[in-house]
C-alpha cells in the first residue's frame, strides 16, 4: 500500500510513470524516495532533494555495522547491501544465531526489493488512469506510517526536545528557503540538542548507562532518532 501510495503520488505530481518504478528499484528506500519527489514538486533544486535523501538514508550507516556477518562476501555482498532496509535488518537483528539472521535478512530483502518497485508500478499506473488518486486517501498512508512509528521515540524527552527544536527551525525557515532546504537546516538544532546531552554523558559515565532506563538518552541516539522524526 505504501508502494502504490508513493507511485501515485509521484505520477500526479507531474513525474513519468517510469520514474517511481526506476527509483523503486535501484534506491529501494521508500523515506528518501518520497522525500526526494515531494521536494522537486514542492519546487526544490535537485541538489536538495538528493541530500536531503541522502540523510534521510544515512541511517544505514550503522544498519551495514550491525549485520556484517549475514551480508557475505563478494558480489553477495553488494546484492545483500542493496537489499538493505529497515525491514530485513529489524529481522534479522530478531534472530537468536547467525543462520537464522542469514535466512531472514535475505528472505526480507528480497520480498522489499519485489514489493516495493510493484507497489510503485501499480501506484503509478493508478495515478495515470484515475483523475485524482488522492481521492482515496493514498496520499495520506505513507505520512500515516511515519508518524506511527515517530510517536513512540518522543516519549524520551531528549529526543522530544530535538525533534521539536528541529521542527520549529524548518517552520520559521520554510517562509525564507526553497524546498528541500528548510528540513536540512532543522538538523543545527538537532546536533546542538544532541551536543547538550553528550557532556552529561561524558561525566556520567558508564554508571549511568547502568542506572538509567531502557531507552537510555545519549548523543548518538538522540542524533539517530530525531534525525528520523525531523525528517
Amino acid at each position: 500500500m505504501i508502494g502504490i501510495s508513493y507511485g501515485a503520488t509521484a505520477v500526479t505530481a507531474g513525474f513519468p510513470v517510469w520514474l517511481p518504478v526506476l527509483l523503486s528499484t535501484a534506491v529501494v528506500a521508500g523515506g528518501s524516495e518520497f522525500v526526494f519527489i515531494g521536494i522537486l514538486t514542492g519546487g526544490g533544486s535537485l541538489v536538495a532533494a538528493v541530500l536531503a535523501g541522502l540523510l534521510v538514508n544515512a541511517r544505514h550507516l550503522p544498519y551495514g555495522l550491525s549485520v556484517p556477518d549475514v551480508v557475505g562476501t563478494g558480489w553477495r555482498r553488494l546484492v545483500a547491501t542493496h537489499v538493505m532496509n529497515d525491514e530485513s535488518v529489524a529481522m534479522a537483528m530478531a534472530q537468536p544465531d547467525r543462520d537464522r539472521r542469514r535466512a531472514a535478512y535475505w528472505l526480507c530483502g528480497l520480498a522489499v526489493l519485489a514489493a516495493w518497485p510493484l507497489g510503485a508500478a501499480l501506484g503509478a499506473v493508478l495515478g495515470s488512469i484515475v483523475p485524482n488518486p488522492n481521492a482515496f486517501g493514498l496520499d495520506a498512508v505513507f505520512p500515516a506510517v511515519l508518524i506511527t512509528l515517530v510517536l513512540p521515540a518522543l516519549r524520551e524527552p531528549l529526543t522530544r526536545t530535538a525533534a521539536l527544536a528541529g521542527a520549529v527551525v524548518a517552520a520559521v525557515a520554510t517562509p525564507f528557503l526553497g524546498a528541500g532546504l528548510p528540513v536540512l537546516l532543522a538538523l543545527t538544532a538537532v546536533l546542538l540538542v544532541a551536543h547538550r546531552a553528550a557532556p552529561t554523558d561524558a561525566q556520567t559515565g558508564t554508571a549511568s548507562n547502568e542506572a538509567a532506563p531502557s531507552g537510555s538518552t545519549n548523543a548518538s541516539k538522540v542524533f539517530a532518532e530525531s534525525d528520523g522524526a525531523c525528517s
